[in-house]
């Protein structure tokens, strides 16, 4: 009784392997390898931009947080940013972040503030990069307005007034 072609019995120890069975065929002398390894970009290449593909960049991460009661998100979009990207995605992150990030206690307290200050440094990273030009072909995404003229931003307020007005509660007796 024969073995059909598709189930073949593997070779025994010491016997040659059949082409196709378990290793990569060999090279044609004098010809190109069978699989070529890939090729990436020269490491010390400058890198681009992600969104608009200018340089100079600085590889960062930007932070955005929002806090539910009692479940948190978190977010985060990496670089490399030129200073235009980056300074749109900071603003409107660290927006997203002020108006929904201090709705949980936990938020409120270490989450927001840490993402806050995040963010503030890689602002002072892209800030010190000189402007960049797209890459042709590409746009840079609107920056929009600062920070502190978006009306979102000013949502923090809430929790801020709640939070003065406990400890003065506290601190005063008359809670």
């Amino acid at each position: 009784m024969s073995t059909p072609p598709s189930h073949q019995v593997p070779p025994q120890a010491g016997q040659a392997l059949p082409q196709g069975y378990g290793t990569p065929p060999a090279a044609a002398p004098g010809g190109p390898a069978p699989y070529p390894l890939p090729v990436y970009g020269d490491p010390a290449a400058p890198r681009a931009c992600r969104f608009c593909g200018g340089h100079p960049t600085v590889d960062t991460s930007v932070r955005a947080h929002q806090g539910i009661l009692v479940i948190m998100r978190f977010q985060k979009v990496d670089g490399p940013f030129c200073r235009g990207c980056g300074t749109a995605v900071v603003r409107a992150v660290t927006t997203q972040t002020l108006w929904q990030g201090w709705w949980s206690p936990f938020s409120l307290v270490f989450f927001t503030p840490f993402t806050l200050l995040w963010n503030l440094v890689a602002h002072l990273r892209l800030a010190r990069l000189a402007p960049a030009a797209p890459a042709p072909g590409r746009a840079a995404p609107d920056q929009g307005q600062p920070v502190y003229r978006r009306p979102l931003a000013y949502v923090a307020l809430v929790p801020v007034v709640w939070a003065a007005y406990f400890i003065t509660a506290v601190v005063t007796g008359s809670a």
